[in-house]
């Protein structure tokens, strides 16, 4: 039985992983391992968008060409808006406090497409 990371989890694991590798070898890392298609085939649908909307952006960041390999995935996103978990529970709690607006003004695009509102990726300790 493969062990599920909450999602939350593995974002935060992967921008750990970015910031230890750095972006060329995370995206080689990715790409060789085929971690895209992997989750896909398993239907953890916001661990693979997440995974590609990551490559996506660093590719942008770095002046490199999209992996053609995910195109069918492309053409595809969550039905409903991820936000991170914080961010519903303020809402919950405070309407005046939602940020939800905002923070999907200020999506990183790549994230964005999926559903995945995901503003920074890089500021992790």
């Amino acid at each position: 039985m493969l062990y599920r990371n909450n999602f939350e989890t593995f974002k935060s694991n992967i921008c750990h992983l970015v910031k230890d590798r750095g972006d060329m070898d995370f995206i080689i890392d990715i790409l060789k391992t085929d971690k895209i298609r992997i989750y896909w085939d398993r239907e953890w649908y916001p661990e693979s968008f997440y995974l590609l909307a990551m490559i996506d952006y660093l590719s942008r960041e770095n002046g490199l060409p999209l992996c053609q390999d995910y195109e069918d995935i492309r053409s595809c996103a969550l039905l409903e808006p991820l936000y991170p978990r914080d961010f519903n529970l303020t809402a919950k709690l405070n309407r005046s406090l939602d940020l939800r607006k905002q923070s999907m003004e200020e999506a990183i695009p790549e994230f964005k497409r999926f559903n995945i509102i995901e503003s920074e990726i890089r500021d992790v300790y």
